[in-house]
């Protein structure tokens, strides 16, 4: 993780989940975590199971020039990631899986800034709403951040930060490291992002 917000919340939402999947909403203390809430962010299932921002730090509506606080999260992505950021979602409130990305966020064709995503799940029971908690931001943001408005982001690299978990029915996936990449499910995630298929002897990165 390149960005600090994401390091910072990673590092308290691993402390506070312990030994279990992922932490519940009310194990989540702001102030912990207070140098980071401008980029930190909620998402929450809605009657018909939509995600939308629960909430949103400063920093993260000021990419978007807006309060995304009700906003659906799957329109902020161009159409080429949309679906994939939706299975992906999918799979971090369903499987606890944690992902960080590259994002590339789009403000017009030549106002474009590189953005960390870090999504990680949020242990829910019943009719808890509150699914997923993450960081959007930007190591070097430019110069019209706050003037211009990214209008769509785009998926550039994704790798996982928590183990899957060994259940019988657990699915495995593996995303394509370039723009518009499908999940293809039959693959193993290992910790670090490295892949194999089902059958093949596991390779350490070079």
């Amino acid at each position: 993780m390149k960005h600090a917000s994401s390091r910072e919340l990673f590092t308290y939402w691993n402390a506070q989940r312990g030994d279990r999947a992922a932490p519940d909403r009310g194990e989540i203390d702001p102030a912990a975590i207070r140098h980071s809430l401008g980029d930190i962010f909620m998402l929450a299932a809605d009657i018909v199971e939509v995600n939308r921002f629960r909430l949103a730090g400063t920093r993260v509506c000021a990419l978007f020039n807006r309060e995304l606080k009700g906003e659906p999260f799957g329109p902020l992505w161009n159409e080429a990631s949309r679906s994939t950021m939706e299975e992906l979602l999918g799979a971090v409130i369903g499987e606890n899986i944690g992902i960080v990305a590259g994002v590339t966020g789009h403000a017009g064709p030549e106002s474009t800034v590189d953005l960390e995503l870090l999504l990680l799940p949020l242990a829910h029971q019943g009719h808890a709403r509150i699914r997923a908690m993450g960081v959007l931001g930007g190591i070097e943001l430019p110069y019209w951040i706050g003037n211009k408005a990214i209008q769509e982001l785009e998926l550039r690299t994704l790798r996982h930060v928590t183990p899957v978990l060994e259940h019988a029915n657990s699915r495995r996936f593996v995303v394509s490291r370039e723009a518009g990449g499908e999940l293809t499910r039959g693959f193993r995630v290992y910790q670090g992002g490295l892949l194999q298929p089902p059958g093949e002897p596991n390779e350490k990165a070079s």
